[in-house]
């Protein structure tokens, strides 16, 4: 066995090193332009720019997923989506008892106009309000069309009924229009919309239950469907929004829009909330989904040029976006950095799809690399590896040092065996657990190059990130 994995590595570093063609080219450094934008839902619009909307009416675009221009500020002050949005949407603010918003999403819908999706909520109670406006641009002016769900009133349960925000409208593979949302409270449910009114149809209720139950700290929905495996992904944020929070983000999947969800393990999702009786009890629920990333921090290394490092606090409340032209996935999503008080600031990664069809995450934000490996880049060497695991960290994981090496062994602070037969799809067995992982180059900012990274996850849904580092 041991003879055959040395084999097959020693052949994929051939094959890679010297043999492997792609049509990737290194470019020149990136230059990032971050921006604030708290819930980030993203939207490619007919203009040519990519467009997320997120909480308390913030807005940016970008033609290139990197530099990012802020197109509209807050509900109070410096909003351009609506000519006064204090007072177009009042019944929305009056019922929720709140002066701001929370996290909206924008679709085109049948007639051509984007209707955006907006929610209020206190955020103490689930006292909340989810309804549609309407433009004919994507940075408004919008015109309200009016509230469709309430939640909070006299009578409602809310350790089982949803706290109607945190909207994702999407059409599937058939056309059909759905909304899923949902927050804390009761759960994650999904709607059928109608696609030309941009509403429910009618006699639904809150529709279809998806997960949680009991106030547990599940939120921020968001459903993507692949081509490439035809499944539907459900990402959600568990755990708390703030920088010590733990706010972390993982995936589960279906082959059916309205579920029912699994994750890595088999575990159906809609058994996945706190126990009667419960609030906020994490330990019931922390062992469903996948996780693709929470805090973390790649620790310097001699070599890194640059020796700015920052440590990710409660990356989250991501939405997805699936390029048709050119295959390639994308993850929006917020993040906070630790010592740095709650600030937060926009990310875009890539990811792929490991050959257990799981999405998997680029360990570094996207510089416009395409996703395969560069000509003549190398596999065996010295690796940050960061091990995500399944917990809600309110501190960041840390990076650990180790070899990948020719002869296909793993040495250093972890011990194992890596192979890869194709030039894209690696596999290791670290400390007994198996990864199903991608290839791929991406820039890495503390080395200002760009460099050989891998991401995959384990059997039981737990994220792992590799960095390659000097010569």
């Amino acid at each position: 066995m041991l003879r055959r994995i040395i084999s097959l590595a020693f052949a994929a570093t051939l094959f890679v090193s010297g043999l492997f063609s792609c049509a990737y080219q290194e470019t020149a450094a990136p230059v990032f332009k971050s921006v604030s934008v708290h819930d980030p839902s993203i939207i490619k619009a007919d203009d040519g720019y990519y467009y997320i909307y997120g909480s308390h009416m913030a807005a940016a675009r970008s033609l290139d997923l990197i530099s990012w221009e802020l197109i509209s500020k807050d509900a109070n002050r410096g909003c351009t989506l609506f000519k006064d949005v204090q007072t177009e949407l009042k019944e929305a603010l009056s019922w929720a008892k709140t002066k701001t918003f929370w996290a909206p999403d924008v679709q085109k819908l049948n007639d051509g106009r984007y209707y955006f999706y907006y929610c209020t909520c206190e955020g103490s109670s689930p006292l909340s309000a989810l309804g549609v406006a309407v433009s004919d641009k994507p940075e408004g002016p919008y015109e309200d069309l009016g509230i469709f769900l309430r939640s909070g009133a006299s009578g409602y349960n809310s350790t089982y009924y949803p706290n109607v925000v945190d909207p994702h409208t999407f059409f599937d593979n058939d056309g059909k229009l759905w909304m899923v949302y949902g927050s804390y409270s009761g759960g994650i449910f999904i709607l059928e919309m109608n696609p030309d009114t941009g509403f429910p149809i009618e006699g639904q209720g809150y529709g279809t239950k998806l997960l949680g139950k009991n106030h547990s700290r599940i939120e921020a929905p968001y459903i993507l469907y692949s081509p490439e495996t035809e499944y539907y992904y459900l990402f959600l944020s568990f755990g708390g929004l703030n920088a010590n929070d733990g706010y972390n983000i993982r995936v589960c999947r279906s082959k059916y829009p309205n579920g029912p969800y699994e994750d890595a393990l088999g575990q159906e999702m809609i058994k996945c909330g706190g126990r009667a009786g419960t609030f906020f009890n994490d330990a019931d629920y922390v062992g469903y989904g996948v996780k693709l990333m929470g805090g973390y921090k790649f620790e310097l290394v001699d070599s890194d040029t640059n020796r700015f490092v920052s440590a990710f606090r409660s990356p989250g409340h991501n939405s997805a976006y699936y390029d048709s032209e050119t295959g390639q996935y994308f993850i929006i999503f917020h993040t906070r950095f630790a010592n740095s008080g709650e600030s937060h600031s926009v990310r875009v990664h890539q990811m792929y799809i490991n050959d257990q069809g799981w999405p998997v995450v680029s360990p570094q934000r996207y510089a416009g690399e395409d996703g395969t490996l560069a000509d003549g880049a190398k596999i065996e060497g010295n690796y940050k590896l960061l091990f995500h695991l399944r917990d809600i960290n309110n501190k960041e994981h840390v990076s650990v040092l180790a070899s990948l090496n020719a002869d296909g062994t793993i040495t250093g602070a972890k011990k194992g065996a890596w192979t890869v037969t194709d030039g894209t799809n690696i596999h290791l067995t670290i400390d007994g657990k198996e990864y199903s992982a991608r290839l791929h180059t991406a820039w890495d900012n503390n080395q200002q190059a760009w460099v050989t990274q891998f991401t995959g996850l384990d059997t039981e849904g737990a994220a792992l990130w590799g960095v390659r580092y000097g010569e």
